[in-house]
């Protein structure tokens, strides 16, 4: 059974030619030069005396009905001149003329030579129109019709041309007098001139032939698949409302290179152009949204040495030649710089890619790379590859499931798209009825829908917001409780947060009812005291504060809850050993404890300073304690759970500051040295002799390394250095006052430290 992307493939490819019923535009005209008998040279832009002179010598231009010629000022009224009267030259004519019909050619979808024969001269004065008709044929292979509107000042008669009930309407005009506009269409399109209203316009009228016998050529005609593609596009909507596995958009990658400046769909070529004109004629009637961008995949793997046969010299070889793609490890699809079938570009972020979703028959496996790296084997990674492939692709999505579509390509494209929605409403003076909000609605409804997992305890250390919290903040902004309500019970409440997105929760919880704000913070705390302490008590911190005394006291039960995971959690009065992990929190912790608590409950801050000040080895004085005391002695007034813990903070310092602070006396150095291997039992002797200051052995590398660490582990005072003289080397160890020097680096801190918390005292 096929599926939707091997279907569009197939209908896709059989659509080959480009073009349409008509082509015009316009080209920069080098002055040429346009004699007429009986008026002489014509100056351009024409000038209103020269037109008067160019009627004199004109004839009304007649109409064909049937094998008749008639003139008849109801059905056409212009003027004409012959094309044995009108001489056209210049140097540069001819390369115009080529230039346009180059551009025609392409234009119209036509794959062979065409040549352009003058026909008549025709000048539109105000008034002048001409009614819907067909063109007969005037010479044998003629296919088709081009006219050049000469540089002139006029207004109105523009040119209609229908065919197979599609109309395109063209000014004909240009407003640079250094330019013509031309237009080409079929012979069998029915057509028609607007009137003039005001001055006159000067044209060059000419037959298209296409030379040699067969079929005249025709407009392309894609009527039969351009009914299958709506059948094919209606389907995939069905099935996708139906089957979450079906893909959510389809990408076809098209044929020609295009650069990233010139993207565009008028810039599409051949095949590529005829695809899209075919999906931009079908994609809207088939209740789907066309875009153009940039695909670019990124793929990283294993190199593998290719045999050469008998090895050369290494300078001979060449790196790129020996390596060769191997087996692929990664690979990763994006779209960006967005196009719309109009011209303008997109506001659409980067989107990721799934190669499920493209209509490509062999798939990503059957592009060719742009970029190709290969690197060396190093250290210990082994020799891999690097490849990039850069083309431009027309992707489809049903119109009603933008933000769906927007939703699945991820936060790192959703968020911005967010936020840029919110701008433009805010800019326009916030309208909550206007359609701005309301698509920023939906998709933010999609964002919450589709978020993504995460761990319960992750990047708390970071000091930015995450993804959860810039959301918070564009909940906030668009100012929809219920959506926030959802979101936090969704994804805060799981634990999906970090602890630096607490300032932009606090704020959504601010737009929503008082006793709905509280129990959600109660719920946050039930749900991840246990695992991720520091972001609940660094939460009801950032509450407190935000919340005032009135309404932080609320949040008691939410306190309550937090000390008592506190108090059933074991205290650790013994330092772990040296291979465990430190057990020390961060002093940001204490801080928020504290001041959270105090200004909730302060029976339950005391309590929690005695529950600190019980686990010595986990809330460390000097790593914990006393950074956190250095801040909070700063607050007024000091909370009594505040000014508790720095009473104890000051004793620790005072009693320390009492000690004495003299060098050591002689040599003799602690000895902790917990090996008793026969080296490391020499090494203490040497630490408790009071008269030696240098010890070497002279031992292999294995146990001069072990010896070193042995001192490093007991923080020993004792530097070493490694005399490389003989064999084995001696490792030379000569005692120092390092713990000396910390103790008096300390005592001048804990001085300083002193005063600043006995100060406010």
């Amino acid at each position: 059974m096929s599926t939707v992307t091997e279907d569009l493939a197939a209908l896709l490819a059989t659509i080959r030619r480009p073009g349409d019923f008509v082509a015009s535009g316009t080209v920069e005209l080098l002055a040429p030069s346009l004699d007429v008998e009986g008026v002489g040279p014509v100056a351009l832009p024409l000038l209103p005396a020269q037109a008067r002179a160019l009627a004199a010598v004109a004839e009304p231009a007649p109409y064909g009905r049937g094998p008749e010629t008639l003139i008849d000022p109801k059905v056409r009224r212009c003027r004409q001149i012959g094309p044995d009267r009108v001489r056209i030259g210049g140097r540069h004519w001819p390369r115009t003329l080529s230039q346009i019909l180059e551009r025609v050619t392409e234009g119209l979808g036509l794959d062979g030579p065409v040549t352009a024969e003058f026909y008549k001269l025709l000048l539109y004065e105000t008034g002048s129109f001409f009614v819907s008709h067909r063109d007969t044929e005037k010479a044998p292979g003629m296919f088709g019709t081009l006219v050049i509107a000469l540089p002139s000042n006029f207004e109105g008669g523009e040119l209609v041309v229908r065919h197979a009930g599609r109309e395109e309407r063209l000014a004909l005009r240009s407003d640079d007098p250094a330019e013509a506009a031309f237009a080409a269409f079929y012979a069998d399109c029915v057509h028609e001139v607007l009137p003039v209203t005001a001055g006159d316009r000067l044209i060059l009228t000419y037959n298209l032939l296409r030379p040699g016998r067969g079929r005249a050529p025709q407009p392309p005609d894609y009527g039969a698949e351009q009914a299958g593609l709506a059948g094919l596009l209606h389907q995939w909507r069905a099935e996708l409302a139906a089957d979450a596995e079906v893909p959510g958009k389809l990408i076809h990658v098209l044929e020609h290179a295009y650069t990233e400046a010139e993207l565009g769909f008028a810039a599409l070529k051949g095949p590529d152009a005829a695809i899209a004109a075919v999906l931009a004629a079908t994609a809207p009637a088939a209740g789907c949204d066309l875009h153009l961008a940039l695909l670019t995949i990124e793929e990283h793997g294993i190199a593998e040495h290719v045999d050469d046969g008998p090895r050369r010299r290494w300078r001979d070889r060449d790196d790129s030649e020996r390596l060769t793609a191997g087996e692929m490890i990664d690979r990763y699809a994006s779209l960006s710089h967005w196009q719309r079938p109009d011209g303008s570009a997109s506001p659409l972020g980067d989107m990721p890619a799934e190669e499920d979703e493209l209509a490509l028959p062999d798939g990503l496996d059957a592009l060719v790379p742009d970029e190709e790296h290969f690197r060396e084997a190093s250290g210990n990674e082994g020799a891999s590859y690097d490849r990039t492939y850069r083309r431009a692709a027309l992707v489809l999505w049903p119109s009603d499931r933008l933000f769906a579509v927007l939703a699945a390509a991820g936060l790192r494209a959703t968020l911005p798209q967010l936020s840029a929605m919110l701008d433009g409403w805010e800019a326009a003076g916030r309208d909550p009825a206007s359609a701005v909000r309301a698509d920023a609605l939906a998709l933010a409804t999609e964002m919450v829908r589709a978020w993504p997992e995460a761990p319960a305890a992750w990047a708390d250390e970071s000091t930015e917001p995450g993804e959860a919290g810039r959301m918070l903040g564009l909940l906030a902004r668009l100012d929809d409780a219920a959506l926030i309500d959802r979101f936090i019970l969704s994804v805060a409440v799981p634990g999906r947060t970090r602890k630096s997105d607490n300032a932009a929760l606090v704020a959504a919880l601010d737009r929503l009812a008082p006793a709905r704000a509280v129990a959600m913070i109660e719920r946050f705390v039930v749900e991840n005291a246990g695992t991720a302490f520091a972001r609940c008590a660094n939460l009801l911190a950032r509450a407190g504060a935000a919340w005032g005394a009135d309404r932080a006291k609320g949040l008691n039960r939410a306190a309550a809850l937090l000390v008592g995971v506190l108090w059933e959690t074991p205290a650790v009065t013994q330092p772990a050993p040296g291979w465990q992990r430190p057990t020390t929190v961060a002093p940001s912790l204490v801080l928020d404890l504290l001041r959270g608590l105090s200004a909730v409950d302060e029976t339950q801050a005391e309590r929690c300073v005695t529950e600190i000040l019980a686990d010595p080895v986990r809330y460390a004085p000097d790593a914990v304690l006393i950074p956190a005391a250095r801040q909070l002695a700063a607050d007024a007034p000091r909370t009594p759970a505040a000014a508790r813990l720095i009473e104890a903070c000051t004793g620790h310092l005072r009693e320390r500051v009492a000690q004495a602070l003299a060098p050591p006396a002689d040599w003799r150095r602690e000895s902790a040295i917990a090996c008793k291997c026969q080296h490391c039992l020499a090494l203490a002797t040497f630490l408790r002799d009071p008269g030696e200051r240098q010890w070497m052995l002279r031992a292999a590398e294995p146990q001069r390394s072990h010896v070193e660490a042995s001192i490093r582990q007991a923080g020993s005072d004792v530097d070493t250095a490694t005399l490389r003289k003989g064999s084995p080397h001696t490792l030379v160890c000569t005692k120092n006052q390092a713990s000396h020097e910390r103790r008096v680096q300390q005592r001048t801190q804990d001085l300083k430290d002193l005063a600043l918390l006995e100060a406010g005292a």
